[in-house]
């Protein structure tokens, strides 16, 4: 490497050290206001359900997931191209199989909520099915809920398309926002933004599924994650989401009937754990990826293309892997990236 060439790297870094501003220090911007926007569209649905002679409604729960909230960082170039929404249904819970229903309930679950039981695949890791076992029914007098069962059903997760594009478990529509309240405050009269909404339907699992039980324990080398966001991870338990493994989609029941563990809140969790650096380097890397760079490299190999699912993989793996001063002991912010881009080519390779 020339001089000219580390100088440039050190100009750079300062940059992205200098202009990555820490939102929590800022206002609302523009991104987390669109999706808190879909987040009340969400929520103010009111949904009818009957259940034998019984008559109740339920409305959704939302959850921002995604860009949106895995950074905590605002680069002067966004990071977020989409809207991320996960939300399940206030009358409908998973439990792990062979668990014992649950008593109590988070308020916001309905008095009457449908219980499955989560049964894996066995051939799929992390892919599993859900099976309607019980009927909770809440007690006016204590607030706890009753367990009856029901006929054991094979579910199915998801709403109709309506015409919306599916990518894997999301329904995908596009959507203009109309001014941000920063825009109407300004005068901006042209503020109108053009996204897409990945909107995914999930249901919630309040227990850490067997499926991940070694997660948990197993022995870090390098104090990452720590046992605080060890802990939160767990207690937020994951979602199930419907969505088939690639190889059982050209089976009719399958693909209607074939989940998928969902770990978003665990991501969330830990990638806000990490150092403003390991953040702007996570950025780094994306924004190289969407420039088509590695992307179009793929495709000419035939290895297939990259995503954002792959750099987060690769950031998450170097967290874990890594020790605290291989992340600190070289201030060069490309430096670190090269590096990581050379192991995930020796992982392709």
């Amino acid at each position: 490497m020339t001089d000219y060439d580390r100088i440039l790297e050190e100009i750079i870094t300062k940059f992205f050290r200098r202009t990555c501003r820490l939102r929590e220090h800022r206002w609302v911007n523009n991104d987390s206001e669109h999706a808190f926007r879909c987040c009340i569209n969400l929520a103010k649905e009111i949904h009818c359900r009957r259940t034998g002679d019984v008559e109740y409604t339920c409305s959704h729960i939302p959850l921002i997931t995604g860009s949106t909230a895995e950074f905590y960082i605002e680069p002067m170039l966004s990071c977020v191209s989409d809207v991320d929404i996960m939300h399940h249904a206030s009358n409908q819970l998973a439990i792990p199989a062979g668990y014992t229903p649950p008593t109590q309930l988070p308020g916001e679950f309905g008095s009457l909520v449908e219980l499955y039981e989560i049964v894996d695949s066995l051939q799929f890791p992390g892919y599993v099915y859900l099976v309607k076992s019980y009927l909770l029914t809440e007690s006016v007098d204590d607030d706890k809920y009753n367990a009856v069962q029901c006929e054991r059903i094979v579910a199915t997760i998801g709403s109709s398309d309506h015409g919306k594009r599916r990518h894997g478990p999301a329904l995908v529509k596009d959507q203009t926002f109309g001014p941000t309240f920063a825009a109407s405050v300004f005068g901006i009269s042209s503020a109108y933004t053009f996204r897409n909404v990945d909107n995914v339907f999930c249901i919630r699992c309040l227990s850490w599924p067997p499926q991940a039980a070694d997660w948990p324990i197993r022995h870090g080398n390098h104090g990452w994650p720590d046992s605080a966001t060890v802990d939160r991870v767990v207690n937020n338990g994951c979602d199930v989401v419907g969505v088939a493994h690639r190889q059982c989609r050209q089976d009719e029941w399958m693909s209607n009937h074939q989940c998928r563990l969902s770990f978003s809140r665990a991501e969330i969790a830990l990638i806000n754990s990490w150092t403003p650096d390991q953040q702007i380097v996570y950025h780094i890397l994306r924004r190289f990826v969407k420039t088509g760079r590695l992307t179009d490299s793929a495709s000419s190999s035939g290895t297939g293309t990259l995503s954002n699912y792959h750099i987060k993989t690769l950031m998450l793996w170097a967290c874990e892997l890594k020790s605290r001063s291989w992340w600190t002991g070289d201030s060069n912010l490309i430096r670190i990236c090269v590096e990581l881009l050379n192991i995930l080519v020796c992982l392709a390779g």
